[in-house]
């Protein structure tokens, strides 16, 4: 599926400003297609140029984007790529959310995402079986190896690898990792609504308060669901806030999402899926499998998953009615 990321709001705005003893340093901009903001209690520690170190290098590496990335080049075809030590830590992560989903998050299912026209103002058109079957052959990440020499290996030169789903959240453990390497203890990374923070906003002794999108507010509103508590946590969220449609006959609403497995595009009552987890990475793909599952595959796997917590927001069957799951782990992160 084409993940939506939901955009999340940051309480606590503040600009450069003295706590009791370190200074708040702020940092915005664009990358990765997406904006981004880092906030740390500290001194100056050369973020602006490690930030852009590290958005380089994701993007040379990851970016199908850009022709002369590696994930590109191995798109097109070509064997002699020597991916860095970053795509493999993402591609392993990839493979194992792709066993324990049973197949439901799979980078490659990109080929019929495009087939099917998904997209907020585009009428979805299903593709002729003949054509969804031929695709369908090009589609499973086990289809995908990589050598202990760093090269891909894939079984059709048509497979087409795409880690959309699971690069911000890694791209934000990269940088947390950087901030952790210069002593850094209390911070809050945002990038396409995708979060790692650690210790506690100093600027208001408080834990870092950050807010769930409304999936009912209206074109221009700014209504919040949910207000979490965040600390030494990573939270993802994938949905379709704006993006679900509302069935002419039943006036139910629900969602588009293929189904990697049989091709299909399914209806799923699934709204959102914000997941706290050990990091970023995983975070992040772990919401794109549950959008993919739907809510009753999504508990289910869950069950099985082990520091996974999940809020996830879901219509019910009398049309406009929206509820919330909510693991007993999330529970405790939110706030009245």
């Amino acid at each position: 599926m084409r993940k939506t990321i939901v955009l999340l709001c940051v309480f606590q705005l503040f600009m450069a400003c003295k706590s009791s003893e370190e200074e708040v340093m702020v940092y915005r901009g664009e990358a990765l297609g997406t904006t981004y903001q880092v906030k740390y209690f500290g001194e100056q520690i050369g973020m602006e140029k490690a930030l852009d170190s590290i958005f380089e290098d994701i993007n040379a590496s990851m970016s199908t984007y850009r022709e002369e990335s590696d994930i590109s080049r191995i798109n097109a075809g070509d064997t002699l790529v020597t991916v860095n030590d970053h795509f493999r830590e993402v591609f392993e992560a990839s493979r194992r959310v792709y066993q324990e989903s049973n197949g439901y998050f799979d980078p490659t299912v990109g080929i019929l995402v495009n087939a099917y026209g998904f997209g907020p103002e585009k009428q979805l058109e299903e593709p002729e079986k003949a054509t969804l079957d031929s695709l369908r052959a090009y589609v499973g990440f086990n289809r995908l190896q990589l050598s202990s020499d760093n090269k891909v290996k894939k079984d059709s030169a048509k497979v087409y690898l795409d880690f959309n789903a699971i690069a911000k959240g890694f791209t934000i453990d990269v940088i947390a990792r950087y901030l952790d390497s210069k002593a850094i203890d209390n911070y809050l990374i945002e990038l396409g609504g995708e979060l790692v923070a650690k210790g506690r906003n100093l600027a208001k002794q408080d834990e870092w308060l950050v807010a769930i999108d409304d999936p009912r507010q209206e074109k221009g509103e700014r209504k919040f669901q949910a207000i979490l508590a965040l600390k030494d946590q990573a939270m993802a969220t994938s949905g379709n806030y704006r993006k679900f449609r509302v069935d002419s006959a039943t006036g139910n609403r629900y969602v588009h999402t293929i189904n990697p497995l049989t091709g299909l595009a399914e209806k799923s009552n699934l709204l959102s899926a914000s997941v706290l987890a050990e990091n970023c990475m995983l975070a992040d793909a772990y919401a794109t499998a549950f959008m993919a599952l739907g809510l009753e595959r999504s508990r289910e796997m869950l069950e099985k998953l082990d520091g996974v917590e999940v809020y996830f927001i879901y219509a019910e069957d009398d049309k406009q009615k929206v509820s919330v799951f909510a693991s007993e782990g999330f529970k405790k992160a939110l706030r009245e």
